[in-house]
């Protein structure tokens, strides 16, 4: 009896641990459960809260609400070149100082046939000048390129500006090319509130395809520009054979002065298809390139055949035929530039009277400033920048409204772009 009891106590113990030990398996077992479904009911609760905010979002949105009034186009941006070569500084100078406007993008470039001293000057002025320090929108090319006329160097120097102005800025809408010899006959005020009108992606090319004696003197003959692989400006010379006319593509020729788009610039520079490097390569050889790369591009391209407005927003007097070479306009030619209604005029001697007369009945600026606009802060020597977008639109406003009209009821009415 006792070895019977002993024995029951012996396996008591087991037991119930055992039974405990079940017992906390199968509690354990139902809270997870629990707890599992607990986040289950949470999340189809949470769900169906979200799909009814979800519901009542889209059915607030479904209310009709009246449209928002439609707003004005915001005040463009342009972004320049400046260029000039040796003796061109104080000519550089004052252009930039009559183009300036805070709103605006500035680069500015003395070729490698300027002096070191010239270039060091130009970039001490821009440092130094106070409201260029403080917009910062004025950028000197330090490394200087070597550029002629001639050549593809020019173009060459264009892309190169371009690079630098869309890496730099992100917000501009067209790109203008400029030299020292040019100068504004509108002020930017009148220039941005024309332009805010307009459509982003048109371009201001002049062009023709009808080559006439440059088919045989510039698009045949095949030259080597000297300047793409030396630091000092010598003439381009002409090699052997001649080659036909491309049968790839259609020329264009035209100025070498433009405005061109955002897109279009971005086009030439990225050149996606392949068609501006096609076209860089083949006008590396070309004479006067400069006058028909951008041109050729632009009208080759169906994404931009049809943006191109035929005029390249200059006054410029020519020579007579065959029209190579442009006077220098005196003031004489006054009467003819305002009345033309462009943006610009070329080509000016330094300091010549007539750039006085602009200044004071066109652009109402004095000597050694900006020329004034709405931005202008306190007093007419703008100093002090106060709000850039802010237009005082004069009569050159009027003038090149005129002009600009014209050319796009030409353009939509004839539809002939690039033909």
């Amino acid at each position: 009896m006792m070895k019977s009891m002993n024995m029951e106590k012996k396996w008591l113990f087991p037991l119930v641990l055992s039974v405990f030990v079940c017992f906390f398996i199968v509690v354990t077992s139902f809270n997870m459960g629990l707890i599992t479904s607990l986040h289950t009911i949470n999340s189809i609760f949470s769900s169906h809260v979200k799909i009814n905010e979800s519901n009542t979002y889209f059915a607030e949105s479904k209310i009709n609400q009246p449209p928002p009034p439609p707003a004005r186009p915001p005040v463009p941006r342009f972004a320049y070149l400046v260029a000039g070569s040796k003796g061109d500084l104080d000519k550089l100078w004052r252009t930039l100082q009559a183009l300036y406007h805070p709103w605006n993008y500035y680069v500015v470039h003395l070729d490698l046939e300027s002096s070191i001293k010239e270039r060091l000057e130009l970039a001490s002025r821009v440092q130094k000048d106070p409201v260029f320090a403080q917009v910062g929108n004025v950028h000197m090319i330090t490394k200087a390129n070597m550029v002629t006329y001639r050549g593809p160097t020019m173009v060459a120097n264009t892309l190169h500006a371009c690079a630098i102005l869309l890496k730099k800025y992100t917000d501009w809408d067209w790109f203008i090319n400029l030299s020292a010899s040019d100068y504004p006959l509108v002020t930017q005020d009148d220039l941005l509130y024309t332009f805010s009108d307009l459509k982003r992606e048109f371009n201001f090319i002049e062009y023709t395809s009808r080559l006439g004696w440059k088919e045989g003197q510039r698009a045949m003959p095949l030259i080597v520009d000297p300047g793409l692989y030396k630091t000092t400006k010598s003439d381009v010379f002409w090699v052997s054979p001649r080659r036909g006319l491309p049968t790839a593509f259609k020329l264009f020729t035209g100025s070498a002065w433009m405005i061109l788009s955002r897109a279009f610039v971005e086009y030439c520079i990225w050149g996606w298809d392949n068609l501006p490097r096609t076209l860089l390569m083949y006008y590396t050889n070309f004479v006067s390139s400069p006058e028909g790369y951008f041109q050729t591009v632009a009208c080759n391209a169906p994404e931009f055949n049809r943006t191109v407005i035929n005029h390249d927003m200059h006054y410029i007097s020519w020579d007579r035929p065959p029209k190579q070479h442009p006077h220098n306009l005196n003031l004489n030619d006054t009467a003819k530039m305002i009345a033309s209604g462009a943006a610009f005029a070329r080509k000016f001697k330094r300091d010549d009277p007539v750039l006085d007369k602009i200044d004071k009945e066109l652009l109402h600026r004095s000597n050694d400033s900006f020329t004034p606009g709405g931005w202008c802060a306190r007093n007419r020597s703008c100093l002090k920048v106060g709000n850039p977008t802010r237009l005082k639109p004069g009569p050159g406003a009027k003038r090149l409204r005129r002009l600009i009209g014209k050319l796009v009821l030409s353009t939509n009415t004839s539809q002939q772009q690039c033909k």
